[in-house]
């Protein structure tokens, strides 16, 4: 019997800094080029439909021809626009949760594949531990600044040992550390369903 093949393209979540002064200076390049690795990998980007380093990864995936998918914390378009002040462009859908940054922070992160951090604040770190605790993947790309940079040191202080963490500065080694994870996930998983 012939094994069937998975067209299904990875989900991968960029999460980091709307507000990006406290980044490091090449951050959004790099984070732009994450939403390029992303796509050349087979991957889809999902973000928080937000500014800032999502936004950079998604200029990165759609220069690259890929789909960009993004979860808004507003219950409309027009909530997304006039009241978050959110933008709505390099995305190919985006779905309005309606359930503000906290809620939607936990789609996003349960809807993905794997999670990545660029630079960040109080919004990534929560996205962080939500992805922690569900035992994702996640990719830290480190000397961007902000929570990237603080993450190994929180996750060694707090015992809960190392999850399933890849840390790397160059974009395209994190990707490709990230999907090892990823794809050694969904072995486990196949295997539990055949089993």
């Amino acid at each position: 019997m012939t094994e069937k093949k998975s067209y299904l393209k990875y989900k991968i979540c960029v999460s980091g800094a709307a507000e990006t002064g406290h980044c490091n200076e090449d951050t959004l390049e790099k984070a732009k080029e994450v939403g390029k690795e992303i796509i050349r990998h087979n991957g889809v980007l999902v973000t928080g439909a937000t500014s800032g380093t999502p936004y950079w990864a998604a200029i990165g995936a759609k220069e690259e021809g890929g789909i960009v998918v993004g979860l808004s914390p507003a219950a409309s378009e027009r909530a997304h626009i006039k009241s978050y002040r959110l933008p709505t462009d390099y995305h190919d859908l985006i779905i309005y949760t309606g359930f503000e940054y906290s809620g939607r922070n936990l789609l996003l992160t349960r809807s993905s594949d794997a999670v990545i951090v660029i630079c960040g604040r109080m919004g990534t770190l929560n996205e962080f531990t939500i992805a922690f605790e569900d035992n994702k993947p996640i990719g830290i790309l480190t000397k961007t600044g902000g929570t990237a940079d603080m993450i190994k040191d929180i996750v060694a202080k707090v015992h809960r040992g190392p999850g399933k963490i890849v840390y790397d500065s160059d974009p395209k080694k994190l990707i490709e550390k990230l999907l090892k994870l990823v794809d050694r996930e969904k072995e486990i998983k196949i295997t539990k369903f055949k089993a």
